[in-house]
């Protein structure tokens, strides 16, 4: 299968050089492309992609705008956002997660993990970079700002016990393979329970499901390090 991917980023630059390196990989193609954020919501409603190469910074309708606009629509559902951005801060990351992408990596990273985050989350899984992790533990609603919130702990309630042990799981960043050794189980029956989570706490993806973990209390950032 062949994943359809739409890029959007002001800079004709980049476009062209990310519109290179995916088409140079035998299993994706680039459907579209788009220089601010309404072209981005206008060309995924006309070609439908798999997976959404969305900037923050662009004219007019910014990324995150954006995304939120594609993620509130149910029939672009089958649709996610891949952030990719020079400005991988807390802040952006918040925002970002909260209007509904399913992944987030810096503009540094390499030709191959950029291919392979592609793949991620077109597969329905979450991305974050570790630095885009950090961001999100550190600092990624301390204070609760809705009162969506508030429900969550019951909510939370709904689910098994392994169920709420795997999320917390990937709360920490772990990947389905890694919970799966850490759990004895196989990867398989991780992502069902991943996706039973998922329903029953009406998140979207992987990313919301973590940004859940941490909004209910159910796992704690870390402490930080010093050094």
């Amino acid at each position: 299968m062949t994943i359809r991917v739409l890029l959007a980023d002001d800079q004709a630059l980049l476009r062209a050089t990310f519109r290179i390196l995916i088409e140079s990989v035998a299993d994706m193609t680039v459907v579209a492309e788009a220089a601010d954020g309404q072209e981005a919501v206008d060309r995924t409603e006309t070609h439908r992609p798999d997976v959404v190469l969305m900037d923050i910074r662009m004219p007019n309708v910014d990324g995150v705008a954006a995304t939120a606009a594609i993620c509130a629509r149910p029939e672009l559902s089958g649709t996610r956002i891949l952030v990719l951005t020079t400005f991988e801060d807390d802040r952006n990351v918040a925002k970002a997660l909260r209007a509904g992408a399913s992944g987030f990596l810096g503009k540094g990273v390499s030709p191959e993990a950029l291919l392979s985050g592609i793949r991620t989350v077109a597969a329905g899984d979450s991305l974050l970079s570790p630095l885009a992790t950090r961001a999100l533990i550190t600092r990624f609603l301390a204070g609760p700002d809705t009162d969506d919130v508030r429900a969550l702990p019951d909510a939370l309630r709904t689910l098994t016990e392994r169920e709420r042990e795997v999320m917390a799981l990937a709360a920490y960043g772990r990947s389905n393979a890694e919970i799966a050794a850490e759990l004895f189980l196989s990867p398989l029956t991780v992502r069902s329970h991943i996706q039973r989570a998922m329903t029953k706490l009406d998140a979207r993806d992987r990313a919301q499901l973590v940004v859940a973990a941490y909004r209910s209390g159910l796992v704690t950032p870390p402490p930080a390090q010093s050094g």
